[in-house]
């Protein structure tokens, strides 16, 4: 018997459902593919949580393309981020795993949604803590644009332009919910 997926509340709206998020996937893997056609030294490393889950779609994408492997990582920024001392919980570390030389290599950054840059930034910053890249090239889901930093996307699933009060949240099928994009307002939100 199928599990039972988790319920997202009612006050959120749906942006993307779960066959435009796949024909996204696909087609940054494409993108990616056409830009980096010697894929030699290519590996794809994705942003813990969603990132993560995004970046391993669009490797698997990739190798069932290209029919051949390529590695993949994923990097945990808790200690990296610049926040960190505005908490006052203790931060959960879940750990990176870059089991290929992180110097010399082409990564493929994914995250799942791309707002001020902080979170990448943060990610480089730890990247490059293991190595030194030969490039680094960031893919995303969705963007939702307010850049704080001068970072942009090379690959983007979804332009979402948006009030900078507004909320975007991803779910997928690996957190236990239908894939969606969903996007929150301020009194929605307050109202829930």
């Amino acid at each position: 018997m199928p599990e039972q997926l988790k319920q997202v509340p009612s006050h959120w709206k749906l942006v993307l459902n779960n066959e435009t998020i796949a024909r996204c996937i696909s087609r940054i893997s494409y993108e990616i593919v056409e830009k980096n056609r010697d894929l030699k030294n290519l590996a794809v490393v994705g942003i813990r949580t969603a990132g993560e889950f995004l970046a391993k779609r669009i490797h698997d994408r990739i190798q069932e393309i290209e029919k051949v492997e390529i590695p993949f990582g994923v990097i945990d920024i808790t200690l990296y981020r610049d926040d960190l001392s505005h908490s006052h919980s203790q931060p959960t570390l879940k750990g990176t795993d870059l089991p290929f030389p992180v110097s010399g290599s082409r990564i493929i950054l994914v995250d799942d949604v791309f707002y001020t840059g902080r979170t990448v930034r943060s990610a480089l910053d730890a990247i490059i803590d293991f190595g030194r890249p030969s490039c680094v090239e960031l893919a995303v889901l969705a963007d939702r644009g307010h850049r704080e930093f001068p970072i942009r996307p090379d690959y983007v699933g979804k332009n979402m332009p948006t009030a900078k009060e507004e909320f975007v949240r991803i779910r997928l099928r690996e957190q236990g919910f239908e894939d969606g994009i969903y996007l929150i307002s301020p009194e929605a939100k307050r109202g829930a």
